[in-house]
């Protein structure tokens, strides 16, 4: 089955692993504000209490390690990798990679449900911006974002469900 796409980047917002990543993450996520680095550990705070390391991360691979299970599954064989904003593994890099491996075809999918320029227009800007950097030879398109899907309030229904006590 071909989709026309030849690979899938999860496009994520990223999140420091570690205290010493932290503040290098919040000046990227903060980059041209001039806000002061002090008042950037101020705000990493709720960062340090977690060992330096967002939730975040470790939620957008299991969301990826599934979307690879649900595809294969499925019987489409393509390429799905992470790609994040604002920390390792960048968007960039992964093109790279995936432009190393043959693909030039990339269909970007946001972990962002919602419309906005931080949920939405800037994952197509870095996806634009990345192959302008980086002179890469590849077609982006990034799904719209999925909010107003018909399945989408049953989805989120389900699973406060299973979170609430009973």
């Amino acid at each position: 089955m071909s989709l026309g796409y030849d690979a899938v980047v999860l496009l994520g917002f990223g999140g420091p692993e570690g205290t010493d990543e932290v503040v290098p993450f919040l000046e990227r996520v903060t980059a041209g504000r001039g806000i002061p680095r002090e008042r950037l550990v101020e705000v990493g705070q709720h960062y340090f209490t977690l060992g330096g390391v967002s939730p975040i991360n470790a939620q957008n691979r299991e969301l990826l390690a599934a979307l690879r299970a649900e595809l294969a599954r499925a019987g489409i064989g393509i390429d799905v990798e992470l790609a994040n904003r604002n920390s390792p593994p960048f968007v960039a890099d992964v093109l790279t990679e995936l432009a190393g491996r043959g693909h030039r075809r990339i269909l970007g999918v946001a972990t962002a449900a919602y419309s906005g320029y931080s949920a939405c227009r800037q994952y197509r800007e870095d996806l634009g911006l990345a192959i302008e950097a980086t002179g890469l030879d590849l077609e982006a398109r990034k799904l719209p974002p999925f909010y107003d899907l018909p399945e989408f309030p049953g989805a989120i229904t389900e699973l406060l469900l299973a979170a609430l006590p009973t």
